[in-house]
């Protein structure tokens, strides 16, 4: 992961880089750096013509715990922690270790200390994993970790910590206890904006460094990139602030060419990210639902279900979320689950999302097919569709919006066009069964002027039903969207949200 040493730098470039060398002041009317040479252990002054600050973030360490405090807390940063929690499980031989925190960084180190045969617990102050995501992507990251063994605590903190020099154990506000051999901290970053604050530089509302396309700071000849510098939204124009190391090497090349008289613009960003949970590799890009709905805009959801390729040639099943703005059509952003081939459909999207995609242009790309790499219809084109179909007033209902209705008792008619075994092994709250193929001689015996949901698993069957009833002249046929699948885990979803929300 170093990709380059100083000198490397000095030798290609001639470039002067000084390792252990910390800049204290900046004197932006002088142009002057306070300088400590730790090594020396002597201060020195040195002037700038142009002046970059990339000091990055530093993690964030709830209480109780104290780095200083225990030698087996320790935070997820850099290269040197990694190598600290590697070697101290080699020499304390360590069995139980509870992660503080349930970011992508988390859920990997999870991953990786489960397969070492280390117990792990997570301990997520926010109601569940992956406190960014939706909360129905997320419950099902959460029951992933849970059937490979990881305790799951979310909604809850540690409140009191056992022991003195090494933490042995752990009591939280609802509480659970545990014992432990090590605490990793992975509850995210926070910017390193003391330099520049003292210098008298805005910072943002994001509470990192606020900057200009260029990256310039509030004040001239200074730039600010990386985890110490806020983005801003590429589908709303906001500040943001993602660290990653994706936006940070754009923002780097961005200054490097302003600070020598070039013209290339920073030109925001939408999140991206992507992570490994085990055999899930999850994806996110632009807005999550609960994002959508934040910004205002009134928010159209579909899901998907389609195999990452033909089944005949391996092909596994992804969960597509999409998100889009029903007023004006456009294409909002969508989270992705499963085990092959999230990448390449996490990057279409992102690109369709950078250059301002309505819905209806997801089912025109021209992407690549060949059974042992895709579908005849991508799991990008049936989203584009699914979202087209429901966006066209060939309505659709989410399972969170069904299980509210159902709450409310509100009156429908639920249809389950799956063969009656599929039915009986599992199927949807007061649904009917009646298979697709008896659905055409049977819809005349249903309530057209009802409220209409019809689904099967993934939405193939659903989608020709619903067409079926509106050419009856059904007043207001939905299709679920997801289908049972979606439906049944978010019946799960729920219940775990009331018990981590403790009612």
């Amino acid at each position: 992961m170093v990709l380059r040493s100083p000198q490397w730098f000095k030798e290609r470039w001639n470039i002067d880089v000084f390792p252990r060398h910390h800049v204290t002041k900046t004197g932006p009317k002088e142009k002057q750096l306070e300088i400590y040479d730790e090594e020396a252990g002597e201060t020195i002054t040195d002037t700038y013509d142009k002046l970059v600050i990339a000091t990055g973030a530093s993690p964030f360490v709830p209480p109780p715990f104290n780095l200083d405090s225990y030698e087996n807390v320790f935070p997820v940063r850099n290269m040197e922690d990694a190598a600290s929690i590697h070697q101290y499980i080699e020499d304390e031989h360590v069995h139980q270790t509870t992660i503080i925190g349930s970011g992508s960084i988390g859920l990997e180190i999870a991953e990786q200390l489960t397969k070492r045969g280390i117990e792990v617990t997570i301990v997520e102050l926010a109601p569940q994993l992956i406190p960014k995501m939706d909360t129905d992507i997320a419950h099902m990251i959460a029951e992933k970790m849970k059937e490979k063994g990881v305790r799951v605590l979310v909604g809850d903190t540690v409140e009191r910590v056992e022991g003195e020099q090494k933490i042995t154990g752990f009591v939280t506000g609802k509480g659970q206890t545990g014992d432990t051999d090590m605490v990793i901290i992975a509850t995210g970053v926070w910017p390193n904006t003391q330099l520049a604050e003292k210098a008298g530089i805005t910072i943002g509302s994001s509470h990192a460094i606020a900057v200009n396309e260029k990256m310039e700071t509030s004040i001239q000849d200074i730039y600010a990139v990386g985890d110490v510098a806020e983005s801003f939204s590429l589908i709303t124009g906001k500040p943001i602030y993602r660290p990653l190391a994706a936006t940070a090497t754009k923002m780097g090349r961005i200054a490097g060419d302003a600070a020598t008289g070039g013209n290339l613009k920073h030109q925001g960003i939408l999140g991206t990210g992507i992570f490994r949970v085990f055999e899930m590799t999850v994806g996110i890009t632009g807005f999550t639902e609960r994002e959508a709905e934040e910004e205002g805009f009134d928010v159209l959801v579909v899901y998907t279900i389609r195999p990452d390729k033909e089944g005949f040639v391996g092909g596994k099943d992804m969960v597509i979320k999409a998100v889009a703005d029903k007023e004006t059509g456009r294409f909002l952003g969508a989270q992705i689950i499963g085990e092959e081939g999230v990448d390449k459909r996490l990057d279409v999207l992102a690109t369709a999302l950078y250059f301002k995609a309505h819905i209806q242009d997801l089912q025109h790309l021209d992407l690549s097919y060949s059974m042992p790499f895709s579908t005849p219809w991508d799991p990008v084109h049936y989203s584009g569709m699914m979202l087209l179909n429901a966006w066209e007033k060939k309505q659709s209902i989410t399972p969170q919006e069904l299980i509210e209705r159902q709450a409310q008792k509100q009156p429908m008619q639920i249809i389950d066009v799956r063969p009656k075994a599929a039915y009986e092994k599992s199927h949807v709250e007061t649904a009917t069964n009646i298979p697709m193929e008896e659905l055409r001689e049977q819809a005349d015996g249903l309530d057209k002027d009802m409220f209409t949901v019809v689904y099967c698993n993934r939405g193939g069957r659903s989608n020709a039903a619903q067409h079926l009833l509106a050419n009856k002249d059904f007043q207001d046929e939905r299709l679920l969207s997801g289908g049972n699948i979606r439906y049944q885990e978010m019946v799960v979803s729920e219940q775990a949200k009331k018990q981590a929300s403790g009612k």
